[in-house]
Formats: structure tokens, C-alpha cells, sequence
């Protein structure tokens, strides 16, 4: 049994927006975003925003299907994916949403998500690097946690978010 299985089932923890946010945060990067980083154990991941990289989440707006974010900022260039929730808990393991950002400072970045967004639905929002250049996500995994298009780290800390849908 996995650790989510069996935080789910044997300790009975739902993963819910009522959880505090650090026992929240620790339970998506232990449980479903399966990315590593170099050098970094499990119990060392953060996840927000770096010094170099960073996704501007305080003033995300919707329309319709489409997310806008204010401003994204990726050392290289890349992807904003957004993975889902399921069953309260967020899958790493797919993605419902990207679009290509170039290197630097991005403003005004849409992202259409590819399923049904209600409000205050949660979701997960990440940066992955396109290390090929190829401008295609590459989402396949290339060991038992990590995709070619890596998850962007600043250290231990991944570049990421998990946000109510406005």
C-alpha cells in the first residue's frame, strides 16, 4: 500500500481544503505530485514561489474555461500545467491544462483548462521546464516520478500552487 492509500484508508485523512495548509501542502507533495528533485529528500520539498521562478496566483482570474494569471516568471522556457483534484487529493499523474511561456517575466498568461472549473474547486499549478526546446509537453514519465518536462525547483522548493478555481 502506498502512503496515500494508507493515509486515506488506515489513519482515515481526507485531503480537504479544511486541512491546515501546511499538513495540506505536505500531504500533495508526499502523495500526488510525484516529482523529485536532485539531491533532495521527500521530506525536504516545499512548494510556492522562488527567487527566479514564480506564478502570480493572488489576482488569477477566470473566463469560462480559460484561467488568467497576472504574471509568471520561468528561468528558461516552459510550461504552466495545471493538474486536478480528484477524489480530494490532487493528481500529479495528469494534467488538465497548459500553455507554453517563454523565458523571463510573462504577464497576463491564459490557460485553458480542458474540463469543467467550478468555483472554489481545487487545483494544482506548476511550472515545467521544457528541457528539449521543442515547445511540446513532453508528459511522459521517464522513471516512476518524474516526466521529461521536468517540474521547475528552486532546491527543495517546487515551483508551484494549490489554488480554489475563482
Amino acid at each position: 500500500m502506498n502512503l496515500c492509500n494508507f493515509l486515506r484508508t488506515t489513519l482515515n485523512i481526507s485531503f480537504s481544503t479544511s486541512l491546515s495548509t501546511s499538513l495540506s501542502t505536505a500531504l500533495i507533495l508526499l502523495c500526488s505530485l510525484n516529482t523529485y528533485a536532485d539531491g533532495h529528500t521527500k521530506s525536504e520539498f516545499s512548494m510556492g514561489n522562488g527567487t527566479k521562478n514564480w506564478i502570480d496566483v493572488a489576482g488569477v482570474t477566470r473566463n469560462g474555461s480559460v484561467l488568467n494569471f497576472p504574471e509568471v516568471q520561468i528561468d528558461g522556457n516552459g510550461w504552466l500545467v495545471v493538474h486536478p483534484f480528484e477524489n480530494g487529493a490532487p493528481n500529479g499523474d495528469k494534467y488538465v491544462g497548459k500553455t507554453y511561456i517563454e523565458d523571463g517575466k510573462n504577464t497576463s498568461v491564459d490557460i485553458e483548462v480542458l474540463k469543467g472549473l467550478t468555483q472554489g474547486e481545487m487545483f494544482i499549478v506548476m511550472l515545467h521546464r521544457d528541457l528539449n526546446e521543442n515547445k511540446e509537453l513532453d508528459f511522459i514519465f521517464i522513471d516512476d516520478t518524474n516526466v521529461m518536462d521536468r517540474a521547475v525547483f528552486e532546491g527543495p522548493r517546487m515551483i508551484g500552487h494549490a489554488i480554489p478555481a475563482p
